[in-house]
């Protein structure tokens, strides 16, 4: 489970330098960038927050995201 402390001041990592950067927590399972669409999984209770793997999801409608993210999501 991830803290409400860390879901309060996590932040898009690709948004964060020129904007707010902020996410939506979306079935305790994603968090999504309000702002470039990018969708960064939880995998094993840890937020991958890596532009690398938000890259991977940004063209997914948040509708189809597999929940819960699957193991090789990080990756």
């Amino acid at each position: 489970m991830v803290s409400k402390e860390l879901i309060e001041i996590l932040r898009c990592p690709n948004c964060v330098q020129e904007s707010e950067g902020e996410l939506e927590f979306y079935k305790e399972a994603w968090f999504i960038c309000k702002e470039c669409g990018r969708k960064y999984p939880v995998v094993d209770d840890i937020p991958v927050m890596l532009i690398d793997v938000g890259d991977k999801y940004v063209q997914t409608p948040k509708e189809k995201l597999q929940v819960p993210p699957p193991k090789d999501a990080a990756n």
